[in-house]
C-alpha cells in the first residue's frame, strides 16, 4: 500500500471517529436545549398562573415600578412619583405595586418621605414589594466589571421581584435594562421602561479608546494601551447585550435629547422611543421673587445633587476656591462668597464621599465657606434657593439635569456642564436672550461665576428672568400630560 493510499485511509478513520463523537455530542446538546426549553415554559406556567390567582383575588390588573432605591431623593426618584400619581388619578380601576430594596422603612414612610423632599402626595396609597437582595445591584460589590457585575445582580434582584409578585405591566423606572426580558419572557408581562441614563454609550466607549481619565476610567487604566484596549472590547460586547436587553421592551420613554441619540443607537427602535422630559417642581418656585440684586452685601452659589462620584462636587470646591482667591482683593473680599453643596445620601458610601469633600474643603483653605446639607427637607432647600445668585452643576453627560431646571425656575443664574442634556435642552436661549451660562472645567467655571458676579443687576435679572419663563414646557404638567399619552398605548392592553 502506497503513502498516499495510507493517508487516505487514515484521514478516513479519522473521519469516522469525530462523527461518532459528534453525533452523540449533537443529541446532548439537542436534548440539554429541550429541558431547557421545557423548564422556561414550566416556570412561565408557574408564575403565569400566579397572576391568574391574584388578579381572580384581586379583581383588577396591576402595573408594578421596579425602584430599587425608591426613598432615595434624587430626581430618578421624583420621576417615580409623579409618574405613579398621573396614573392613579386616570385609572382609578389599576393596582400599583413598587419593587424597592428599602427594608430599613415602612410604605407609609417611604410616601411621608416623597412628600417631604418633593411635596409630591399620591392620591391612593401603594403596595410595596420589599427585595433584600438589593446588595446585589450596589457598586461597591464589583470594584472591577462594576457595569456587567451589576447588570448580572440586576437578573436576580428581578428573579426575586418576579417571584415575589407578577404584575400585568412591569415598568422599569431606574434603567436596569436586564429585568425587562425576564419580566417580558418568564413572565408574559407587558413591558415598558423610562431610561434616565443609558447604563452605556458611545460617550464612554470614546472617553476609553481616548484614554481620558475619569471617575469611571481610572489612571492605571488610560496609562496602559493593553488594559484601554481589553477595555474597548468589553465595552463593545456590553453595548451588545444592552441593547438585545432594552429592545425587548414594549415603549421606551427617556428623559432627554441626549438619552435618546444614545438609546436610539444601542436599542434600536426608533417606533416604540419617544422623549418625555422629567417633572421639575417648576411651580414651587415661581414665588421666589425676581428682583434686582445690586444692594446685596454676599452671594451664595448653590449646587443641588445627589453626593455620587459622577456629580462632580471636587470640581465645584475646586472652582470656588478660584474664584475666592481671584475676589480676594476685591469688594467684600473672600467673605462675599460662600458655596452651598446640597443633596440626598443613598448609603455609606455617599457618606464617605461627603467627608472627603470636607477634607478637600479643609486641604483647599475654604472650609469656612463651603456649607453641607444632606437630606434636606424640601421646605429647606426652597429657602436656600431664595437666598442664592448662582446655581451650580458640574456633571459631565448629566442625562437631563432637574437641579438646573429648579435653579433656573427659582430665578437663580445657572453655570452647568457644556455636555448631556444642560447643553442640549435646558440651557438654550428663549425667544433669543440667554438663559444662563456653560462651562467645562475648574478654569471655566471660575470664569463663569466671576463674569456673573460682575454684570450690572439689570443684567442680571434680565438673564433670570429668561431662565424661567423658559423651563416652564419641564413642569410636572406637561411631564404627566406627556408621560399618560406615551403610556395609553400599554395600558389600554390591560384587561379590566
Amino acid at each position: 500500500m502506497s503513502g498516499h493510499d495510507q493517508l487516505v485511509l487514515c484521514l478516513c478513520e479519522l473521519t469516522r471517529l469525530l462523527w461518532k463523537l459528534l453525533l452523540p455530542l449533537v443529541f446532548l446538546c439537542l436534548l440539554l436545549i429541550a429541558v431547557l426549553v421545557l423548564l422556561v415554559l414550566a416556570v412561565r406556567l408557574w408564575l403565569q398562573s400566579n397572576r391568574n390567582a391574584r388578579r381572580a383575588r384581586d379583581g383588577r390588573p396591576t402595573v408594578a415600578f421596579f425602584h430599587p432605591y425608591c426613598n432615595a431623593g434624587g430626581g430618578g426618584e421624583r420621576v417615580l412619583w409623579c409618574a405613579i400619581r398621573a396614573l392613579q388619578s386616570r385609572y382609578a380601576d389599576i393596582n400599583f405595586v413598587v419593587y424597592t430594596g428599602d427594608l430599613g422603612v415602612t410604605g407609609p414612610q417611604i410616601l411621608e418621605g416623597a412628600r417631604r423632599r418633593f411635596n409630591i402626595v399620591l392620591p391612593r396609597p401603594v403596595q410595596f414589594v420589599f427585595l433584600r437582595h438589593r446588595l446585589l445591584v450596589e457598586p461597591g460589590l464589583f470594584p472591577h466589571f462594576t457595569l456587567l457585575g451589576q447588570s448580572v445582580g440586576s437578573i436576580f434582584l428581578g428573579w426575586e421581584a418576579l417571584t415575589e409578585f407578577v404584575p400585568d405591566l412591569y415598568i422599569d423606572s431606574m434603567g436596569y435594562a436586564f429585568t425587562l426580558p425576564l419580566f417580558r419572557y418568564l413572565g408574559g408581562c407587558s413591558v415598558g421602561s423610562y431610561v434616565h441614563y443609558p447604563t452605556i454609550s458611545t460617550d464612554m466607549l470614546s472617553v476609553v479608546r481616548e484614554r481620558n481619565p475619569r471617575f469611571n476610567n481610572p489612571d492605571y487604566v488610560t496609562n496602559s494601551l493593553f488594559l484601554s484596549a481589553f477595555k474597548v472590547v468589553y465595552y463593545c460586547l456590553f453595548a451588545l447585550l444592552y441593547g438585545m436587553a432594552g429592545s425587548c421592551s414594549d415603549l421606551i420613554m427617556v428623559n432627554s435629547s441626549w438619552t435618546l441619540d444614545h438609546i436610539l443607537s444601542l436599542w434600536r427602535s426608533p417606533n416604540r422611543t419617544s422623549v418625555v422630559y422629567p417633572p421639575c417642581d417648576v411651580s414651587a418656585f415661581l414665588d421666589i421673587p425676581l428682583e434686582e440684586d445690586g444692594d446685596k452685601k454676599s452671594h451664595s452659589i448653590i449646587s443641588i445633587g445627589q453626593f455620587r462620584p459622577e456629580k462632580d462636587h471636587r470640581l465645584q470646591i475646586r472652582a470656588f476656591k478660584k474664584v475666592l482667591d481671584r475676589r480676594r482683593d476685591a469688594i467684600g473680599g473672600r467673605g462675599a462668597l460662600k458655596l452651598v453643596l446640597i443633596g440626598g445620601c443613598r448609603n455609606q458610601e455617599d457618606e464617605d464621599r461627603v467627608l472627603m469633600l470636607r477634607g478637600l474643603c479643609q486641604e483647599l483653605g475654604v472650609a469656612d465657606r463651603v456649607e453641607f446639607k444632606l437630606n434636606v427637607p424640601f421646605e429647606e432647600l426652597k429657602r436656600e434657593m431664595g437666598e442664592a445668585t448662582i446655581g451650580l452643576h458640574t456633571m459631565w453627560n448629566e442625562h437631563f439635569g432637574i437641579g438646573v431646571v429648579e435653579c433656573m425656575a427659582a430665578g437663580k443664574v445657572i453655570v452647568a456642564h457644556k455636555s448631556g442634556g444642560p447643553k442640549l435642552d435646558i440651557v438654550v436661549p428663549f425667544e433669543g436672550g440667554q438663559t444662563g451660562f456653560l462651562a467645562y472645567d475648574e478654569d471655566s467655571y471660575a470664569e463663569a461665576i466671576e463674569r456673573i458676579l460682575t454684570l450690572p443687576p439689570a443684567s442680571r435679572l434680565q438673564i433670570r428672568r429668561n431662565a424661567r419663563q423658559s423651563v416652564a414646557r419641564f413642569s410636572d404638567q406637561e411631564f404627566e400630560a406627556c408621560f399618560l399619552a406615551a403610556m395609553e398605548p400599554l395600558m389600554g392592553t390591560l384587561e379590566r
